[in-house]
């Protein structure tokens, strides 16, 4: 299977390599966005070997180096078109300039369509958490109605281009399905109540058309004021697609060996609003959801050092660590086996510790302190170590094994043992009256409860919130779901609402708390196998042949053995191996797009699920999201983000008929820094003229690009030190 970070990784270095002046050294000049992109697949000094002798801002002061020749890898932004012009206008600031773009625009020369996040090998991100409130958000009030929607149509435009931008860097033009959900609502958090069915306002009976800098790219599409997120999206993404094959046909010709064409969904978080709130074990979701792990890849913790000391280190959490990807969709029991079984087998090829082995979490952390001569593995394991400890500690105080029992039958409205859960109110009130219980696992449980029952009355949703103490903030949270179209309050006459997506009865469910699977591992399966509702998940354009969505499917992994999280019956050496028997050139790609928040345990479903259904799954959204920021997030949903992590002051409303390039400057806008201040010169002498002071050579110059992290060693500072400088 390709992966994101290295297909990512290597257009960058193509289009740096590409660059060869007659001097063998150049310049490589950046902005904000595309200096966080460059540094999260490359370190400094993989750049600074491609001949590269200085980086630079193009927001900042830079002296003219009229001797090299500078290579520009910016946003297409017109700003930092205004800024190159500039460059060289008057007096050269460079020798020559090479442009590459990292997003994709009708003025531009050399476009690299690589402006998304490479999170993982299969998962990719917009890193735009504040979509969120662009989607669900309900609008101040009726009269701001269109401006909430043009912000809507413009977010949804760039959010387009983005997953473009991923199947372009794939090479795939994929078929394009959708989520229809069962209500048709408008767009921006318009969604009429579901017990209600509120109409939109008045003023929203008007059609017109997306007025973008690129016209024909978008009109192809009408956006209509009954159409929702999904749909929109899906067009756009459509009508990328086709702009860019129609200007490069050799887009996605078919391969040798041949490749099936690729299917991308595009689903919302609406669809699933039960996975964002259930505790999931597996090794990668449980420690986001518990650990306070950074944007899902910092995490520090105390690391002892080879002299008994303790000291707070931060490690990254990436596909570079091979014990991270090993163990991270594994649950946490079958994780820490793996991790004790590692580390002993460590030991034994490097014969360093004589006797037994480690037999529990307790026994590594004491001969870890013995093994101070291999530093890069002690690091990893002290760290997952830590981690596992941690989370398990975690699970015992704040009484996990009940709470969870509670949510997986809320979640699969079914027992452990398969009937109907008869009791819940009655195992669930204890609970939400016990001080021992946090309130954010208490709110879980209230949002899976209300769910489970389609709704309850507001009498009863009331003593539930007296029940758990609930702050309003809190109860705000449970409240907003009825924004993401869950319905939270009935009257004794309402009937239960048709649920087209449920969950799947699996005969495979490893552990008694880990029963529920997110409604996307239905959603997969059943394209998969030909069977996906196209009602439900209509294409946009043309679709596959009949059957051809399962003719490379035959092949599937064998299940795992059922246990209990208690249980130590690990099945990690039984699982399939991503990529199977049929290679990566002839497995067929699937690409998924959860706007407006992706869990990890949808995560975790793309790996797994690319080995059961013989597929390359790429997933990605507008952002992970972790239980506790999705309900931090709920809090604020209601006022637009106001006094949110994501959008800390509100949504800014959109201007109908403002260009797609308009819009695009806004978002990625830069303030150029001042220039620096000089001395002013010494007086000279009567009858002396001062001559300037001539500037140091390049080579000989030294300077800090603070944004890169780069663990290399000293040996390798002194070659770069003698190949340029650095500067940012």
């Amino acid at each position: 299977m390709a992966s994101l970070i290295a297909t990512v990784r290597s257009k960058f270095l193509e289009a740096i390599r590409s660059v060869q002046p007659p001097g063998k050294w150049k310049i490589l000049v950046v902005d904000e966005h595309s200096q966080k992109l460059l540094g999260s697949v490359l370190k400094q000094f993989d750049i600074l070997e491609e001949n590269v002798t200085l980086i630079e801002s193009i927001t900042n002061y830079r002296d003219p180096q009229p001797e090299f020749e500078a290579l520009y890898l910016l946003m297409p932004t017109s700003q930092n078109i205004e800024r190159i012009i500039k460059d060289f206008s008057g007096s050269r600031q460079y020798a020559a300039a090479h442009l590459f773009f990292v997003d994709g625009m009708s003025f531009l020369l050399q476009e690299l369509f690589i402006n998304f996040w490479a999170a993982e090998t299969q998962t990719f991100s917009l890193q735009a958490p504040e979509l969120f409130f662009s989607l669900y958000s309900p609008p101040r009030s009726d009269a701001h109605y269109k401006a909430a929607r043009a912000r809507v149509e413009e977010e949804l435009l760039f959010a387009s281009k983005i997953i473009a931008n991923v199947c372009i860097t794939l090479n795939e033009f994929p078929f394009v399905r959708y989520y229809v959900p069962p209500y048709h609502p408008p767009l921006g958090a318009l969604k009429p109540h579901a017990s209600t069915r509120a109409p939109p306002p008045p003023e929203a009976s008007s059609r017109w058309r997306t007025n973008l800098a690129r016209g024909a790219e978008a009109r192809a599409y009408e956006v209509a004021d009954g159409d929702f997120g999904t749909k929109i999206l899906a067009f756009f993404v459509q009508n990328a697609l086709e702009s860019y094959k129609k200007a490069n046909p050799d887009f996605a010709k078919p391969s040798e060996p041949p490749r099936p064409r690729g299917t991308l969904i595009i689903t919302d978080r609406a669809m699933d609003m039960v996975a964002p709130f259930v505790h999931e074990f597996t090794y990668q979701a449980m420690a986001t959801d518990l650990l306070p792990i950074e944007g899902g890849s910092k995490y520090t913790y105390k690391f002892q050092s080879s002299l008994g000391e303790y000291e707070d280190k931060t490690a990254t959490l990436s596909d570079a660590d091979a014990v991270w990807t090993g163990v991270r969709h594994m649950h946490m029991r079958e994780a820490i086996d793996k991790l004790m079984a590692d580390f002993n087998s460590f030991l034994e090829e490097n014969a360093v510790f004589k006797g037994e082995g480690a037999a529990s979490l307790n026994d590594m952390k004491d001969m870890l302190a013995g093994l101070p001569q291999f530093q890069e593995q002690r690091e990893k394991f002290s760290l997952h170590l830590s981690m596992a400890q941690e989370c398990m500690g975690i699970f015992e105080r704040d009484k996990l094994p009940v709470v969870a029992a509670i949510e997986q039958d809320c979640a699969t409205g079914t027992t452990a043992e398969g009937k109907n859960p008869k009791n819940l109110v009655q195992d669930m009130v204890p609970l939400l009256d016990s001080r021992e219980v946090i309130n954010l696992n208490k709110v879980r449980i209230v949002a899976l409860y209300i769910q489970h029952r389609d709704g309850v009355p507001d009498e009863d949703r009331r003593r539930l919130y007296q029940h758990a103490r609930l702050s309003v903030r809190e109860q705000d949270a449970v409240n907003a779901l009825v924004y993401m179209g869950v319905r939270i309050s009935r009257g004794p006459g309402d009937r239960d609402l048709k649920k087209k997506l449920t969950q799947k009865k699996s005969k495979d469910e490893e552990y008694e708390l880990s029963r529920f699977k997110p409604a996307l591992r239905s959603v997969l399966e059943d394209h998969v196998a030909d069977k996906l509702d196209k009602t439900l998940f209509p294409y946009v354009r043309d679709e596959p042949s009949a059957g051809a969505t399962s003719a490379s499917s035959s092949r599937t992994a064998t299940p795992v053995q059922a246990t209990s999280l208690r249980s130590q019956k690990p099945s990690w050496h039984k699982a399939a191996r991503p990529g199977g028997a049929a290679g990566d050139s002839t497995r067929g790609r699937l690409l998924v797009f959860v706007a407006g928040g992706m869990t990890y345990s949808e995560i975790r479903e793309a790996y797994q699920l690319s080995a059961t259904l013989n597929r390359d799954i790429y997933i990605g959204s507008t952002h992970s999201v972790t239980p506790i920021e999705f309900i931090s997030d709920l809090q604020s949903l209601e006022l637009g983000g106001t006094g949110s992590k994501a959008a800390p002051n509100g949504l800014r409303d959109g201007r109908p008929g403002r260009s797609f390039q308009e819009f695009y400057d806004e978002r990625y806008y830069t303030r150029d820094a001042p220039p620096p201040a000089r001395p002013a010169p010494a007086a000279a002498p009567p009858g002396r003229q001062v001559r300037p002071a001539a500037r140091a050579p390049p080579m000989e110059s030294t300077a800090s690009y603070s944004s890169y992290s780069s663990n290399t060693s000293q040996a390798q500072e002194d070659k770069r030190k003698k190949k340029g400088l650095f500067r940012f």
